[in-house]
């Protein structure tokens, strides 16, 4: 088994990036830059939103107006607190984690404000209770940096050859590689072969894959 198992958040324990995605191609087309739910996917999941402005600015041509970022994340946390689940698969596979007495933790793009909501809505906050959650604030550059998964293996004391990364974006997967870690790739929303091209080691298509995967890692 790994020493630590480093799971991304948003498409890898809740299912929020089909929501996500929808609300920022919606906004950005009505800033002015049209763009589908296809393409927000593939340009924008994975990174943080703050990463994402300059590039959709850069795009457009012209700023984004005052308080695009706060109302997106309003627009989020409205639809996700009526729609958000786990992705299938998650809670078996935590609970497993912990009976074995696997660390685990959170490596997301998502401010921990974020991060609290969506596990809280999804149930899942009882399952790090006792677990890091780290966030993309806590470190100068975001995915597809290494940062923020170098520091996530600082903080609990193991090289990154020890650790196991679940990622479902490009962004993700980059990361972690650069980091220097095996990385699982959850194809849900890109397919399979877009991961193993970032460089996925494995690519599973749903998340109840994973638990008979780590034994062997």
């Amino acid at each position: 088994m790994p020493k630590l198992v480093i799971f991304d958040n948003d498409g890898v324990l809740v299912d929020s990036e089909r929501l996500s995605n929808v609300v920022f191609a919606e906004m950005i087309t009505a800033a002015g830059l049209p763009t589908t739910f296809e393409e927000s996917v593939d340009l924008y999941m994975g990174k943080r939103t703050t990463d994402c402005v300059p590039l959709v600015e850069s795009l457009l041509g012209a700023p984004l107006p005052a308080g695009f970022i706060a109302e997106y994340e309003q627009r989020c946390g409205d639809l996700l607190r009526r729609e958000l689940v786990a992705v299938d698969g998650v809670t078996d596979l935590l609970e497993t984690l912990q009976r074995d007495g696997t660390a685990y933790c959170i490596a997301s793009s998502g401010t921990p404000a974020e991060i609290d909501l969506r596990l809280t809505v999804t149930g899942l906050a009882e399952h790090f209770e006792n677990e890091w959650i780290h966030s993309g604030v806590m470190v100068a550059n975001g995915k597809p940096a290494p940062d923020l998964f170098e520091y996530a293996a600082a903080q609990h004391g193991v090289s990154p050859a020890e650790c196991v990364v679940i990622e479902d974006s490009i962004a993700g997967v980059t990361g972690a590689k650069a980091a220097g870690m095996f990385v699982i790739g959850h194809a849900a929303l890109l397919p399979g072969n877009r991961l193993a091209e970032a460089g996925a080691d494995i690519v599973v298509g749903s998340m109840r894959e994973v638990k008979g995967l780590l034994p062997e890692l």
